[in-house]
């Protein structure tokens, strides 16, 4: 194989990590703006395009038979950053900012931590070829945007310690729960085979359009909830 076709999926996935680079710094900055939009909402965006990066560079892969172990690696180093580190710091500085409890703030920390634990288990584990064993980390971070976008939104409830800290512990353990996770790649455009992710597209429909970003919380809830149904571990 050409050498710089074999590439092509590499680059892709280090876009991955310098959107979520990217995504680390404007959260440092909540309140700047640019553009017209806060700091917090860049970075929902880079975490945005970096998963629009991760899901593009396996398809890459697949498309182009250029799979490695430098890429596999490579993935999932890139989506500790994007998906980890990334959201975590965009909790940890709304809480320090807003909380009520600013010491609650230091326990995003945890969701990094989390992050790469499973992030080593998905490496080693062969059952996860088609469907997955925990949360997937991108899940996590789509949770944490919807979540933090929520609370300021005036949801400020969330940063109660008394909420925040079991929601959490409870997403954490998620990542690195033994719950079997029904994977969002599509086997073809038809119905059959494909029902829980049709039905996950239909619910991102209503909760994006109804709560906008913060409708990114609920449907991750709704991910997880449908995944207790036998029928989606057939699709």
């Amino acid at each position: 194989m050409n050498p710089f076709i074999s590439q092509i999926p590499n680059t892709i996935t280090c876009l991955n990590i310098l959107s979520g680079c990217m995504a680390i710094i404007f959260a440092s900055s909540p309140g700047c703006h640019a553009g017209g939009l806060s700091g917090m909402q860049w970075a929902y965006i880079f975490i945005g395009i970096a998963a629009v990066a991760d899901f593009c560079d396996g398809m890459a892969a697949r498309l182009l038979k250029a799979y490695s172990e430098l890429g596999k690696q490579l993935d999932s180093l890139c989506d500790a950053v994007s998906f980890g580190v990334a959201p975590a710091m965009i909790v940890y500085h709304l809480l320090s900012a807003s909380s009520p409890a600013p010491w609650a703030a230091w326990l995003a920390l945890l969701i990094p931590v989390a992050g790469v634990v499973r992030l080593a288990k998905f490496n080693i584990d062969t059952r996860q070829t088609t469907s997955f064993i925990g949360l997937p980390i991108p899940a996590n971070a789509i949770f944490w945007i919807g979540y933090t976008a929520l609370a300021a939104a005036g949801a400020e409830i969330l940063l109660e310690p008394v909420l925040f800290v079991p929601v959490l512990l409870a997403e954490c353990w998620l990542m690195i729960s033994p719950l079997p996770i029904f994977s969002l790649k599509l086997k073809s455009l038809g119905w059959k085979g494909n029902e829980a992710r049709w039905i996950l597209a239909g619910a991102a429909v209503v909760f994006v359009g109804s709560m906008k970003t913060g409708g990114l919380f609920w449907l991750i809830v709704f991910y997880v909830a449908l995944s207790f149904f036998p029928f989606t571990r057939r699709s």
